[in-house]
């Protein structure tokens, strides 16, 4: 019979493209852009004090120069906010097939043992930027549906009923499950592994058999098991209006100058919206304190923004071949506040945020958990010797904190364009 190509199989070499595409993203722009710039304030396990003038003093009214009283005076008033750290970590295993078969250009195209070092404080950056979105529970997404031993072995979990929908969740990352209120605690002790994320269904799967799943239930990160969780204190902790609760130490109920300032939108953007959020906050805190300002959102909401400025939009054609862009740029303005977009935003909300309000209590630096030097740890087998396994951590802990929420002003509950 004739040599088919099956008879130098063997002999064929296989050609590998080179370069590796990443199918996911890293992005962590507000960390980039607004807390990298922020002083460090360096702190011990004590809470960190931030002292405020809360109150104007004195007395102020009319007076009779001809032998009437000037009465008595008062001094201004001041109190605290108060803030302790929290402790983030990320681990990377590998074993040491894996990194031994990638260790020479001539076995493979990726060195995973460098791929691995290059990219894991990205990803832990990237996992932290989630954090920084939220409202100090770590909470990253919350549950629409649930299709329980869907498809067999795994729940199913649409995350479809707020702006973040399933963008805060990581492949592989460990979840806890809480009712609503986080109150209860569905997975304590069992955290429950990602083993399927479809970003753009919004969907997640675990394992079946944590019990009690229910629409309305939060994804709360790994590591946290308290009721209510308590994590990174985030945009939506400190950009928060509520008149219930505790913020820093003090009683929301009872302290109405630290209440940020919130326009309920109820439906799609329109302009007035922004001029209103950056008057309220200035009706509080003053023309000069509310310079620098940034409006943060997701890039849905730039669309709707763009959408605002096309309606309005002449093209005036010159009798020469010219090139057509109907879009604008990203150097956009609103109400004199530059724009900014991140894809983690909540794809409801504007956030106008004044870096100078904002700081970072550490008291640790980002880097590798280290013990006399060592920073890359053997795995220990079940029988009590090594195994051919290796793991390192990055930690760090730290916590944000703002100087003055009564100047920190957000849209909310606004309508997602479609398609979003």
């Amino acid at each position: 019979m004739p040599a088919g190509e099956s008879f130098v199989l063997g002999t064929e070499i296989e050609k590998v493209k080179e370069d590796v595409p990443t199918l996911f993203e890293r992005d962590d722009v507000f960390q980039t852009t607004v807390l990298k710039s922020t002083e460090v304030e360096v702190i011990s396990s004590r809470d960190m004090r931030i002292p405020q003038e809360l109150r104007p003093g004195g007395y102020y009214g009319y007076y009779n120069p001809n032998g009437g009283s000037l009465g008595r005076g008062s001094g201004p008033q001041y109190d605290k906010a108060v803030i302790a750290s929290t402790h983030h970590k990320f681990g990377i295993e590998w074993t040491t097939q894996a990194q031994w078969s990638t260790d020479n250009s001539r076995k493979a195209v990726v060195n995973y043992f460098k791929k691995l070092l290059s990219t894991s404080m990205a990803e832990f950056r990237r996992q932290i930027e989630g954090q920084c979105m939220g409202a100090g529970d770590g909470v990253i997404g919350t549950i629409s549906a649930v299709a329980t031993n869907t498809p067999a072995g795994f729940d199913t979990l649409t995350l479809n009923s707020d702006g973040f929908r399933a963008k805060l969740v990581r492949y592989g990352q460990y979840i806890n499950i809480y009712n609503a209120a986080l109150t209860t605690n569905r997975t304590a002790g069992n955290e429950q592994q990602i083993q399927f994320l479809d970003l753009p269904g919004a969907q997640i799967r675990i394992p079946t058999g944590v019990a009690g799943i229910i629409a309305t239930d939060k994804i709360v990160a790994s590591g946290l098991s308290a009721t209510p969780p308590v994590g990174l204190l985030g945009v939506q902790y400190h950009h928060n209006s509520a008149s219930t609760g505790t913020w820093l130490g003090y009683d929301r109920s009872t302290t109405p100058e630290i209440r940020a300032n919130r326009v309920a939108a109820g439906g799609p953007l329109v302009l007035p919206f922004a001029r209103l959020a950056m008057n309220k906050a200035g009706d509080r805190v003053g023309k000069q304190a509310m310079m620098g300002l940034t409006a943060w959102m997701h890039p849905a909401q730039a669309q709707a923004y763009e959408e605002l400025g096309q309606l309005v939009v002449q093209i005036h054609k010159q009798a020469k071949e010219e090139g057509l862009d109907l879009y604008f740029s990203d150097n956009m303005q609103m109400a004199g506040a530059g724009v900014k977009t991140s894809f983690c935003w909540d794809r409801t909300r504007i956030d106008f945020v004044n870096k100078s309000y904002w700081g970072r209590a550490e008291l640790h630096p980002a880097g590798f958990y280290e013990v006399d030097g060592s920073k890359i740890w053997p795995i220990r087998s079940s029988d009590g010797g090594l195994a051919t396994a290796q793991i390192f951590y990055l930690v760090v802990s730290f916590n944000l904190f703002v100087t003055n929420p009564a100047g920190c002003t957000y849209i909310d509950t606004l309508s997602i364009p479609s398609g979003y």
